[in-house]
């Protein structure tokens, strides 16, 4: 009797873990991301990687997003790490492996790691060949030209971004809200020999081609040496970033959830502590899930065992604490612990995690955010459960976040029309060749087709010359047209106004006011989906179930993006030049300004009596608008713009209230210095006509002009309609 008693509340107890675990997959779900969220956050990173380093295909540079990011997290206070490195400087392990290339296009660099501790190794150039920043790097050992992390870590700090500063292996800084860590290194296209050992404990976990494809890739060299190295300037750290990527990949979302719970737990740990103080890292907890993973110590990984998994992996952690060894992933030899985890700070930090250890699971009571999802169950038993990701997020939430993702990733490097071109070819190589493509995937190369088509229309705009005869002149004209309402077609709501924009720069006034007037109606559709602002309700009431192409076209939009290097109309040339001396390549301005803008600046040279109503609207919006059309990064370009149209209209006194009130604004745009350039200009008694005439004379900062109208129209009008049927098969 006792036994069977016992039994039952040994099953009643495995029962109320297995539902806890599900509570816990639910929270970390809206949390984290579903499946679905963390997928398409992968697909368009991936993508966007192929379009940059396709673009970037002339040995100049190869760029890889890494870290959380790139794994699918979009934990907030996440900062974005890049790697970057020369592809035509190659590492290899042996004189071998040097017949796989060729000398005079290609610079060899051959490890030496018999000096080093495990995990490292000195970078030697044998052939002393190299590019210039390579070689102003290196220092001589025992006669041998080696590569200093150290040197070649400072020179390229301020290389990649202006203003960042040495952090680790990496250039760190801030780029508006965004901080980011760069490292630049080398890639070798060879599996290290001292992680051979990894293949063969690859039995269960991962899968064959994942091993087989993460060896085919090789490895990276990250600038920071070992601290208790002989050459800790010299030495460099062997980064299997591409490997790890791959590795989170292979999980299933279990696995990644667990790990995500392992990271939210260690940012609770550390809270309050010193950095100095901060000893356990995301590092460690992505390698105790991969150790758990591939030990198969857990029959199965699924929303019922998720605490069982995190349980596992903390327990192993204590484990390696306890020791002082947290042996790499790839390479165990190499003791993670080794510098950090030892003596007083070992100790401390094991009483801390064995003290949780006491308390079982139920040490994740004191986390906030987890607490409500276990009580919920413990409170409520019979509690039903419901981890089905359709029912756990909205379509309309899944979709913000998509559209906001592709915008996110919308990489564009257009200064110049060979640029365009190639960004087109790019893409009509993608669609055509690579049927595995995702329905992500061809969403974002959508969206990239868009931002080149406005780029090259206004870039030819701005290529017309005196010279020009009007006959090119129009060709030139029509082609910009066509291309704009092509990347409307394809494109946001919002995008009608690049039309509009490019109708006012060419005096076609009556026209830009037809276009205004069409995406004033569609973007007070209350189905609208502007930013992360939507009615749930009515966008699936009116676009639900439909494509996200179909969506884009019809019921998003986002706000207007300036490239500071293209000129799109001269009244905001000022601002565009300001921000981009500031090294901002974009200006992002809210639709409806922009539009109530238009509508003013035509109806002064159309219909002059619409016009007061048109800046009427403009100042009622900025004044009292509360952050749903105009939000707080958008404050400070939105005043400015109210400021310009105040002052065209020659009403000085309101244009310097409006253009002080920018500066007070949060300086997202990085436009102080036209708007004092503005106000200075109110204050002073400078001849009318005056600052447009000095704007005009900056113009060939942003405008890139070259060649002629013809030859573009003959390289770009043949491949511009083959590549529009290819890619109507993937959007339509």
């Amino acid at each position: 009797m006792a036994t069977t008693e016992s039994s039952q509340m040994s099953s009643a107890c495995v029962m109320a873990i297995q539902n806890i675990s599900e509570s816990v997959y639910a929270g970390l779900c809206l949390k984290i991301g579903t499946t679905q969220q963390v997928t398409f956050r992968r697909d368009i990173a991936d993508i966007t990687e192929l379009l940059r380093n396709k673009y970037f295909d002339c040995g100049q540079k190869r760029i890889m997003e890494s870290g959380s990011r790139r794994e699918g997290f979009r934990l907030e206070g996440s900062d974005v790490d890049i790697m970057m490195w020369l592809p035509n400087h190659k590492v290899i392990w042996d004189d071998e492996q040097s017949d796989h290339y060729n000398p005079n296009t290609q610079a060899l660099i051959l490890c030496h790691s018999s000096m080093s501790p495990p995990g490292f190794t000195l970078l030697v150039v044998p052939l002393e060949a190299a590019n210039e920043t390579v070689l102003s790097s290196c220092v001589r050992i025992n006669e041998v030209l080696v590569i200093s992390s150290a040197k070649y870590r400072e020179k390229t700090c301020t290389l990649l971004r202006p203003g960042s500063k040495v952090h680790g292996p990496c250039s760190s800084g801030r780029e508006r809200s965004l901080e980011y860590d760069i490292a630049s290194c080398f890639a070798s296209d060879f599996w290290p020999p001292s992680a051979s050992s990894w293949i063969d404990r690859c039995h269960s976990w991962p899968p064959p081609r994942v091993v087989d494809d993460i060896v085919r890739n090789g490895c990276h060299f990250v600038a920071i040496g070992h601290k208790l190295g002989k050459h800790v300037d010299n030495e460099w750290r062997i980064s299997f970033s591409r490997a790890e990527q791959k590795l989170v990949y292979a999980m299933n979302h279990t696995q990644f959830l667990t790990y995500g719970l392992l990271k939210l737990f260690l940012k609770e740990f550390n809270n309050g502590l010193r950095e100095e103080e901060k000893i356990l890292c995301s590092y460690h907890m992505k390698t105790a899930v991969f150790w758990a993973i591939q030990q198969n110590t857990l029959d199965r990984w699924c929303p019922q065992n998720l605490l069982q998994g995190f349980w596992l992996c903390f327990k192993l952690l204590l484990k390696w604490v306890y020791e002082g060894v947290c042996p790499n992933f790839f390479i165990p030899e190499n003791n993670m612990f080794l510098n950090n985890v030892y003596g007083e700070a070992q100790k401390n930090l094991f009483t801390r995690l064995y003290s949780m250890y006491e308390m079982g699971i139920a040490f994740l009571l004191q986390s906030p955010f987890i607490r409500s999802y276990i009580m919920d169950v413990i409170c409520n038993p019979r509690l039903s459960l419901c981890i089905d990701e359709c029912a756990l997020i909205s379509e309309a939430k899944l979709d913000v976040e998509l559209f906001q993702e592709i915008l996110y990733n919308d990489f564009l490097s257009s200064k110049d029309l060979d640029s365009c071109i190639k960004h087109i070819q790019i893409v009509e190589q993608l669609i055509g060749d690579d049927p595995s493509l995702t329905d992500y995937q061809c969403l974002m190369l959508q969206k990239h087709t868009v931002s080149v088509l406005q780029s090259a229309a206004f870039i030819l705009q701005n290529m017309r010359t005196d010279d020009c005869v009007n006959k090119e002149v129009y060709i030139a004209y029509k082609a910009s047209c066509n291309m704009l309402k092509l990347a409307a077609k394809f494109g946001f709501v919002s995008d009608l106004l690049y039309i509009a924009m490019y109708l006012y720069k060419t005096f076609r006034y009556e026209k830009a006011l037809s276009v205004i007037e069409m995406t004033k109606v569609k973007l007070a559709q209350p189905c609208l989906m502007y930013g992360y602002h939507v009615d749930p309700e009515r966008y699936t009431a009116v676009v639900g179930g439909q494509s996200w192409s179909n969506k884009m076209r019809n019921a998003v939009a986002y706000d207007i993006e300036l490239a500071n290097d293209i000129n799109y109309i001269d009244e905001l040339l000022l601002e565009q030049v300001c921000s981009y001396l500031q090294r901002v390549s974009i200006l992002e301005v809210p639709p409806i300004i922009i539009l109530h803008m238009l509508e003013f600046l035509c109806c002064r040279h159309a219909e002059p009596v619409r016009a007061e109503k048109a800046l009427d609207d403009l100042q009622h919006l900025v004044h009292y608008d509360q952050g749903v059309l105009v939000d707080i990064y958008s404050r400070d370009i939105s005043w400015e713009i109210l400021g310009i149209c105040q002052q065209i209209t020659g009403n000085h006194q309101a244009a310097l209230y409006s253009y002080e009130q920018s500066q007070q604004q949060y300086p997202y745009s990085k436009i102080l210095n036209a708007t004092e350039i503005r106000i200075q200009d109110i204050k002073t008694t400078r001849p009318a006509g005056f600052f447009y005439s000095a704007v005009s004379s900056i113009k060939g900062m942003v405008c890139f002009l070259y060649g002629t109208v013809r030859s573009f129209l003959v390289r770009f009008g043949s491949l511009l309609a083959r590549f529009c049927m290819r890619l109507a098969r993937y959007v339509l």
